[in-house]
């Protein structure tokens, strides 16, 4: 009774060494990517010049990875499958001072648990190598092999004994890009060893040892990236005496920190945190602190809701960081957090306001000046940077965020050219036309301060104050509407007039007629219900999305043939992406087929996008579709494609538009399915009710 008794209350039980291994597996290996990561850094620490690795039905299959490192002796390949053996620390104290990728001797064991895996190695001691075969953990064969030196892993069949973590797994093209995502971060990090990646189709990566980092960058994303970049010069900073009593040691010898890489500039950005690398003593890390720190460098300089691109190394003694946080070894624990930040921070900061030549921000062509694109944000922000490179630098940001612009992340710029003084208009900046009867009224800032004209142009853009051409109003998806103000001079009565808004009715506004534009980028509007103002560049972008789809869905989007073929060239993470969505992109419009190791060849584009903008909007596809999104379902990468075409073909800000056409465009927004906003969100339409402006003139 006593016995059965205690049996029954004995739940706790020690695993079997197989469960074991498969737990700390999956601590270690979640995707065939994870497998890359710590091989990688294997061939690293055995100070191989030469690593090639490949890649079959996107790591699934296959994974092989050979170097001409130091190699393993016959008893070190045997020992090297034990779990926690390593010839990388010997006691706990070197825990605190770690110079090496990787330390915890769990990688190989863990891969071999999940794997059939082949090990064929030989040190330069023994004149013969050695052969190992592994599948499940359990090793199945041992011999003596003819090796020329260096070592050469292969693990087929990833997951093969644990079904359910191998469902878990993307299509083969979204393993592929994290992939070629974690060798290109190491071939940025060792600019003198040479990589190679190939699939079972194709090289996708090929890079000859490089003589510094600027030729690696230029390797790996090509010249136009890399022109793009800011150079951060090796900056070193000391440490000070740490005031607690406990460093007292370290205070008498102070520690020596050093930041150099590259960063965009400011008029460059991206969607996402993708082309973010950054490095702890040449190991890729994620560190919310560094991440804070690039943030707060670009502060007043980017718009919210996108990213630099950054490649950043800091160097710094072992004992300063803790590499010893998690089981992947991607983050880390800096001894002395804030002076971390502070100085990355800084250096990145200083590094932006030195590099400030003209040649940046280029003086338009008169054809850029008279259409010079809209700014974008949401999907679109790879289109906005560019666009915003061919406006004026006074276009960079006056205005359009309205009473919190101050408050608000600005664009940056290098020089503000003032308005002069007898006209008030700014250097390059268009004529301002005369009215029109073909055309409608048209309003520019040069309008009486008085009356319905000056009202709306000071509720739109504020243009007398700022001293500057209007920021077009595509700036930023989602962006509360502007607040329409009454034409008091005391402003008295700005708190009792209600402000303006998006037109919470359900149905579009019937019989609107238009009046003309503001500033050739906003059309005005009347019917019975007051005034209303349109933003015609995000009107015409819902018009065309729509319309996108709708052929699209039919099958009959219309594809227009080049007169010459467009090279793009792309990055590792692009060319994975772009074979992923091939074929959508053919649905699309878009004809491309791979031209060379690194470059594609578009043959033709979508019909309503003018051939200068194809490869920006190409380029701006797979980086929305890229490593964060390889995920989403076709509907939602027809919609991001639809999206993309319609901002690149709609009606830009600061065209002149006739009555005509602007009459279309209302009757084209009133039949589409949601009218009120585009496709990511903006609003479209601004009501001002009649009682409103019957309030804000004291009738009232």
């Amino acid at each position: 009774m006593i016995q059965s008794l205690n049996e029954s209350m004995s739940i706790i039980r020690i695993l079997p060494e197989s469960v074991a291994n498969k737990i700390a597996a999956g601590e270690v290996v979640e995707r065939p990517a994870s497998v890359v990561k710590e091989l990688l850094e294997n061939s690293i620490d055995a100070g191989a010049s030469r690593i090639d690795v490949y890649a079959e039905a996107g790591g699934k299959r296959v994974i092989r990875i050979e170097d001409d490192g130091c190699g393993m002796s016959r008893d070190d390949a045997l020992l090297a499958f034990e779990r926690h053996a390593t010839s990388k620390i010997k006691s706990a104290d070197d825990l605190f001072e770690v110079t090496t990728l990787g330390f915890r001797g769990e990688a190989l064991p863990a891969i071999a648990s999940v794997s059939r895996l082949t090990l064929a190695t030989r040190h330069s001691s023994e004149a013969s190598g050695t052969q190992l075969e592994i599948a499940g953990g359990k090793l199945r064969d041992v011999k003596e092999i003819t090796w020329p030196g260096g070592t050469r892993i292969e693990t087929r069949d990833l997951f093969f004994n644990t079904p359910a973590r191998r469902k878990f797994l993307k299509s083969e093209s979204t393993e592929l890009g994290h992939i070629a995502g974690h060798v290109t971060h190491y071939a940025l990090a060792h600019p003198e060893k040479s990589f190679r990646l190939a699939s079972m189709t194709h090289e996708i990566l090929n890079t000859a040892p490089a003589g510094s980092l600027r030729e690696r960058l230029y390797q790996v994303m090509g010249k136009q990236t890399l022109d793009t970049l800011v150079e951060i010069e090796p900056v070193q900073r000391m440490i000070a005496a740490a005031p607690s009593e406990a460093y007292e040691e370290e205070a008498e010898a102070p520690v020596r920190v050093r930041l150099s890489g590259f960063i965009s500039r400011p008029e460059v950005h991206r969607l996402n945190r993708n082309q973010i690398y950054f490095f702890v003593n040449r190991r890729l890390v994620r560190d919310r602190l560094i991440l804070h720190a690039i943030t707060e460098a670009y502060r007043n300089i980017l718009p919210s809701g996108v990213f630099p691109i950054a490649l950043l190394f800091l160097e710094l003694p072992a004992t300063e960081v803790d590499v010893n946080v998690h089981p992947s070894k991607t983050e880390v624990r800096f001894r002395h957090a804030s002076f971390t930040h502070d100085f990355a921070r800084d250096a990145m900061r200083a590094a932006l306001l030195a590099a400030r030549p003209m040649a940046a921000f280029p003086v338009p062509s008169a054809r850029a000046r008279r259409d010079p694109g809209a700014s974008f944000e949401g999907n679109d922000v790879e289109t906005a940077e560019s666009m915003r490179e061919e406006q004026p630098a006074t276009q960079a940001g006056t205005g359009a965020f309205g009473k919190d612009e101050a408050n608000r992340p600005m664009p940056f710029r290098l020089s503000s050219p003032q308005p002069d003084p007898e006209t008030g208009r700014l250097p390059f900046a268009p004529e301002p036309p005369s009215p029109s009867l073909s055309g409608g009224v048209r309003w520019s800032p040069q309008t009486s301060a008085g009356g319905l004209s000056a009202a709306i142009v000071s509720s739109t853009a504020e243009p007398a104050s700022a001293g500057g051409s209007m920021t077009p109003a595509s700036e930023e998806c989602g962006r509360q509407p502007m607040q329409p103000e009454p034409l008091d001079s005391t402003r008295a009565a700005a708190q009792e007039a209600p402000a303006g808004a998006a037109s919470s009715a359900d149905e579009f506004p019937k019989n609107l007629r238009a009046l003309g534009q503001v500033r050739e980028s906003f059309i005005v509007a009347t019917n019975d219900e007051g005034l209303w103002i349109i933003d015609q560049h995000v009107a015409h972008e819902r018009v065309l999305f729509e319309k996108h789809l709708r052929e699209r869905l039919e099958k009959r989007v219309e594809g227009q043939r080049l007169l010459l073929p467009i090279v793009v060239e792309l990055n590792p993470e692009q060319q994975a992406t772009f074979e992923s969505i091939a074929q959508e992109l053919l649905a699309n419009g878009f004809e491309a087929e791979p031209f060379g190791k690194k470059t594609i060849a578009i043959k033709s584009a979508p019909s309503e996008v003018r051939a200068e903008e194809t490869e920006r909007l190409l380029i701006e596809i797979l980086d929305g579709s890229g490593r964060d999104a390889r995920t989403v379902s076709l509907d939602s990468l027809r919609h991001r494609i639809a999206a993309s075409v319609a901002c690149h073909a709609a009606i830009k800000v600061n065209m002149p538009l006739t009555r005509d056409k602007m009459e279309w465009l209302l009757r084209e927004l009133g039949k589409t399915k949601v009218p009120m906003a585009c496709p990511h969100g903006r609003p479209i339409l601004l009501r001002y009710s009649m009682r409103d402006i019957e309030k804000a003139f004291k009738r009232i």
